[in-house]
């Protein structure tokens, strides 16, 4: 018997019982869509990740006053490591360094206007934090170096600090307080969103040295970004520039650093981690209605070579061999499950599109995705369906014969 022979004979067989073989793919339905659904969920997130961290600036390190400990890095007030002028040497003496932007920021502080009061952040920064942290002006200008030079107060705001202090009014031009300095709104920043749990737009700018002197009395800096000019070379200079502070602060061989540098890599690739975990575990699970189907696939065979035994028998007595049997209900059961894995992929790809537009998650359908899903209800299939294929195959013919 051939193999379109087999798959007419498949195909006869699951059309007599239309309603018993749609609810025996169910499972596979059900199974071939979630993993599809949850693998475009999980590669959503993972690109959403990527392209937010991408956004903090390209081919970035971050040097953080204090050490790395459990669960971050230990910063404050109290930690002093990092000034101004590590930042101007950085930029002077590594290599291939072609951005360098210093910052001082502090949380929870009250920014006034009229009537209005908020609680945001307050960050004082270099003119080159627009290019090196790839956030640039929406409306209005950024400060200049001469601005930082005379400690001029002048502020940036985010479009979260806009919209609760000035609604739809133009802030430009405005006059706000923070901790009780007058200063003019210069500024809007272009909208961001947020970045883990940090609303990147929910936050004050002003120039480092007004903020370090005018607002919080203090001489050092928390964090100096760092541009390198290409990914192939962030190696190189994060050596080098941990090589120049080390040396800046005084550290002898056998001293751990006062400070911690972070590369924009090491960032991505622990957002990226756990989100591949997490399209691993979803992924996972769905799949487990893949087998809860396949063991409704085997169930239903079972149940159909005992309803056609009689047909075995005689098939078997005008000639019919082992083979042509096994293939015959092996092929039945691989038409269940692939008709499913088709049926479950088109569920799959719109529950993914209405996840995006109703929940307004990223999701990314991807081709792996979906021939991996497809493989599997093949596989499902086959493995599910060989046991009651070789089971009618071994069917002794007079008895089958002689079946009621």
């Amino acid at each position: 018997m051939s193999l379109a022979a087999s798959f007419r004979i498949a195909m006869r067989a699951l059309a007599a019982n239309p309603l018993r073989s749609l609810l025996t793919m169910l499972g596979v339905i059900i199974g071939v869509g979630a993993v599809v659904a949850m693998v475009a969920i999980g590669q959503g997130a993972r690109q959403n990740v990527t392209e937010r961290v991408q956004a903090l600036g390209s081919n970035l390190l971050t040097v953080f006053a204090g050490v790395a400990q459990f669960g971050g890095v230990a910063r404050g007030d109290a930690v002093q490591t990092l000034t101004l002028e590590d930042a101007d040497a950085i930029r002077r003496e590594v290599p291939r360094v072609i951005g360098v932007s210093a910052e001082f920021s502090r949380g929870n502080q009250q920014v006034q206007f009229r009537g209005e009061n908020y609680n945001t952040t307050v960050s004082g920064v270099t003119p080159e934090f627009q290019e090196v942290r790839n956030f640039k002006v929406e409306r209005g200008q950024f400060f200049t170096e001469e601005d930082m030079r005379t400690r001029a107060k002048v502020a940036l705001i985010g479009r979260t600090v806009q919209n609760r202090l000035f609604g739809e009014g133009d802030p430009i031009g405005q006059r706000i307080k923070i901790r009780g300095v007058t200063f003019t709104v210069i500024g809007v920043m272009e909208e961001k969103g947020a970045t883990g749990f940090q609303d990147r737009d929910d936050v004050v700018y002003v120039p480092l040295t007004t903020a370090q002197r005018r607002l919080f009395g203090v001489t050092h800096v928390r964090a100096i970004n760092v541009q390198v000019a290409s990914a192939e070379e962030m190696t190189e200079a994060q050596a080098a520039l941990t090589e120049l502070v080390r040396g800046r602060h005084r550290l002898g061989p056998n001293q751990d650093n006062d400070f911690t540098v972070r590369s924009q890599a090491d960032i991505l690739q622990a957002f990226t981690g756990v989100s591949q975990t997490m399209t691993t575990l979803l992924g996972g699970i769905a799949a487990v209605s893949l087998i809860v189907g396949g063991i409704g696939i085997m169930n239903i065979m079972l149940v159909s070579v005992t309803e056609r035994t009689r047909e075995i028998g005689i098939r078997k007595a005008v000639g019919a061999r082992r083979r042509d049997i096994m293939l015959q209900f092996l092929v039945e059961s691989v038409s269940l499950s692939v008709t499913g894995g088709v049926i479950g992929i088109g569920v799959g790809i719109l529950g993914s599109r209405l996840i995006n537009q109703l929940a307004g998650w990223a999701t990314l359908l991807s081709v792996q995705a979906v021939l991996m899903a497809f493989s599997f209800a093949v596989a499902v299939g086959v493995f599910f369906g060989l046991y009651p294929a070789r089971r009618a195959a071994l069917m002794d013919p007079i008895v089958a014969l002689r079946h009621e």
